[in-house]
């Protein structure tokens, strides 16, 4: 057997395929494992800083914005406390108190001016013709004139731009009166465009109808119910903050960050794609899953490497243990013809010794001149066609001899046991007689063939038979020998009526180097050799044993299938079994 051919069989490619597939997912189950847990832990520890940072910011700029507006609100409520009421009614005074406010906080107050309980503007100050105008309708209005502050939504109004107005309701000389400012939009706009992080990152507030109270850089339209729910859930919860990730009406999945401002009238939202929010986390989850595939393809190459480079060890040393089996086997059947030979010696010396005495017999003759008679003529054919008789049978004996020694080729091949047998009982026939032996045989005809090495099969039919002259050696007896068909396979038994084995030998005698013979007289070999030969083809080996009864051994052998026809399936479960 060539290890290189041995390799590629299927046995063995079945066997690196299998190496390869275990050692894979010894070496990447771990590695999967702990690469998952890394990576899930790294995600919940980056979700929770993005959380944290964006809660901190929305928090943030809420407060900014809330400030603001009460900042603002402070700014007029002075003016209405400080200041007489009746001068700050003059339009002079009231412009020169817009002036100082603008020169202070810049374009934020946009104009000023001061209306009646009845909704008519009776001072104002600013860059618009709003001198006589009349907010009796105005919603802004109605609440202002029954709160001491407030802060509208943003809308158009007179003016036709966007703004919002911050009022502060004045009780003078009997009557309700209101002082308002006009808050610039863009200043307070910029308030919220600076909450900007990532490219889809970017803030705006609603009121509680869904309306637009700045202006978003995106342009799309809020889905009233959900936002209703921000709402309703800051409220019940009694929190500052509220991050939620969900669709957008788009279907992409964003982070919204929430918080209440104005007393809980607007709602600041912060917006964000969560592709981008946690874009730094795919990007490293992109390079561990590139570093796994990489070590996964590294592993996978020294996996097969390895496993490859096993094989063929192992590869290897099956053939040298088949070899060495081998030796094994034909030492025992060296040990087996010798232990037939002191009955074939015995089987030869007969006819030798009536050709010696035909010999002598002849020589006489020929000493006495016994040449010219007819009768001395016929007498020298009979002794010399004796002779030749006599040296037939020896060279048969010895031909069988030989033949069964020189039978060395292990190679599996279809054939009937009938013959096989036959043949053993024929070379085994006088050493039973000189034991005292009766040989018995039933042979079913016609059995169907099996697919085995003849050879390794003699050997153990061979081996069985000598153990059973061995033990019946003293006492004579019986040795049966039967084979028949049973359940698919050919069955054989070896029984002999001899004085059986103990039982507590019984589950040793297929161990090596275990005998009950004689220090010298057995290797302990033997029947070790017939059970791996006999499981080497598949079958089935047994011993069943009574002391004083004898002993019989069963052996099952699998028939030929029309499977055992392809060669490659043939080697396959050869060298399988050779395992």
């Amino acid at each position: 057997m060539n290890p290189k051919s041995t390799s590629l069989t299927p046995y063995y490619r079945t066997l690196t395929r299998n190496i390869v597939l275990l050692v894979m997912v010894i070496s990447l189950a771990p590695m999967v494992i702990v690469t998952g847990i890394i990576l899930n832990q790294f995600s919940a520890s980056y979700h929770e800083k993005v959380f944290a940072h964006l809660e901190e910011l929305v928090l943030k700029h809420k407060r900014n914005i809330d400030g603001f507006l009460v900042e603002k609100l402070e700014n007029i409520r002075f003016l209405v406390e400080d200041v007489d009421f009746g001068k700050l009614q003059q339009e002079d005074m009231l412009a020169e108190h817009l002036s100082r406010l603008q020169s202070a906080y810049g374009t934020v107050f946009v104009d000023l001016g001061i209306v009646n309980e009845a909704g008519q503007q009776i001072a104002y100050a600013g860059p618009f013709k709003l001198g006589n105008a009349r907010y009796a309708d105005a919603e802004w209005f109605k609440q202002a004139i029954h709160n001491p502050y407030y802060t509208s939504d943003v809308f158009l109004g007179l003016r036709g731009s966007p703004h919002f107005i911050i009022t502060v309701r004045k009780p003078w000389q009997g009557k309700n009166y209101i002082l308002r400012a006009t808050i610039d939009f863009v200043s307070f706009n910029r308030l919220v465009e600076q909450v900007r992080i990532g490219e889809t990152g970017f803030a705006y507030i609603l009121n509680r109808e869904g309306q637009f109270q700045t202006k978003p850089i995106f342009d799309f339209t809020p889905t009233r119910d959900i936002y209703d729910r921000y709402f309703a859930t800051l409220e019940r919860m009694e929190k500052e903050v509220e991050i939620q990730e969900r669709l957008d009406g788009t279907g992409v999945k964003c982070l919204y960050v929430s918080a209440l401002l104005k007393n809980g009238d607007w709602l600041l939202v912060y917006k964000q794609v969560s592709n981008d929010a946690f874009s730094n986390l795919h990007n490293a989850q992109i390079i561990a899953i590139v570093f796994f595939i990489l070590g996964g393809i590294v592993i996978v190459a020294l996996a097969i490497s390895m496993s490859a480079k096993m094989v063929r060890r192992i590869a290897t040393s099956d053939t040298e243990k088949e070899i060495m089996n081998q030796q094994v086997i034909e030492t025992g059947k060296l040990a087996s013809v010798g232990e037939l030979a002191a009955g074939i010696a015995h089987e030869i010396n007969n006819p030798v010794a009536i050709m010696v005495e035909e010999a002598g017999w002849l020589q006489d003759l020929m000493a006495d001149g016994a040449f010219e008679s007819e009768e001395d003529i016929k007498e020298f054919e009979r002794a010399l066609n004796q002779i030749r008789v006599q040296g037939r049978r020896c060279k048969e004996i010895t031909h069988k001899l030989l033949s069964f020694a020189r039978k060395t080729d292990s190679r599996i091949e279809d054939f009937e046991v009938g013959p096989l047998l036959e043949e053993l009982v024929s070379l085994s026939a006088q050493r039973a007689k000189y034991s005292n032996v009766e040989l018995v045989t039933h042979l079913d005809e016609k059995l169907p063939a099996i697919s085995a090495s003849q050879s390794e099969l003699q050997q153990v039919f061979l081996n069985l038979i000598n153990n059973a002259l061995d033990a019946m050696e003293k006492a004579g007896g019986v040795l049966e020998i039967n084979a028949h068909q049973n359940d698919g396979k050919i069955v054989i038994e070896v029984a002999d009526n001899g004085p059986g084995i103990p039982k507590a030998n019984l589950a040793r005698i297929f161990d090596p180097f275990f005998t009950t013979k004689p220090v010298g007289s057995g290797t302990g070999l033997g029947l070790s050799i017939c059970y791996g030969i006999i499981h080497k083809m598949g079958g089935e080996i047994a011993v069943k044993s009574a002391v004083d009864v004898g002993t019989t051994f069963s052996i099952r052998l699998p028939i030929k299938t029309s499977e055992s026809d392809d060669p490659e399936t043939e080697e396959t479960v050869s060298e399988t079994e050779n395992q």
